[in-house]
């Protein structure tokens, strides 16, 4: 499936040179990676819940998540330096537009009462992070699997240098962004 990839080599590279002043093809911005990010409070009562979690994740994605770790003890939260507390997966290649195909395409639309992502989740050099309140909305996830709904962000790496031209990409590549 590489059709995003050349959707951006046929259409959003010329695009981009014409209608923003890019004067080379190389400075036109690119997806560099996608990070899906779930943090897991409650593994700290229940040891399992890394395991389900990361299976999930795994389905999803097409990837095994790697477990993050506390970095120091914070006693008002019950954690201890070492304490798995969440899950990180990279997606970069063939696996990160097959991913951004399957959420723009059949995740997305599943939202209830869904009227585009919202525009504020960018972090001023291009970069977007959506956050997401249910796994659910992905239809390879079986029903027996799910022990809880949860929720997890997606940022979306890019080489862009400003919110605007990230913003662009992003809107190329199908990202259906709320009118404002």
């Amino acid at each position: 499936m590489n059709d995003l990839r050349e959707l951006y080599q046929k259409t959003i590279v010329p695009t981009f040179i014409k209608e923003h002043g890019v004067k080379n093809r190389m400075q036109v911005p690119k997806l560099v990676k996608i990070v899906v990010n779930c943090g897991i409070g409650e593994a700290l009562t229940d040891k399992k819940v890394v395991e389900k979690m990361s299976a999930q994740l795994a389905v999803i994605t097409g990837q095994k998540p790697q477990v993050t770790h506390a970095k120091k003890a914070i006693s008002t939260f019950k954690v201890r330096e070492g304490d798995p507390v969440g899950l990180r997966i990279t997606l970069r290649g063939t696996r990160m537009y097959d991913f951004l195909t399957k959420l723009v395409g059949i995740a997305l639309p599943r939202v209830r009462d869904f009227r585009g992502i919202p525009n504020r989740g960018f972090d001023g050099a291009g970069n977007y992070t959506l956050g997401l309140k249910e796994h659910t909305i992905f239809p390879e996830l079986e029903y027996n699997m799910v022990d809880r709904v949860r929720g997890f962000e997606i940022t979306f790496v890019t080489t862009a240098k400003t919110d605007e031209h990230g913003r662009v990409l992003l809107t190329l590549l199908g990202l259906p962004f709320a009118k404002e």
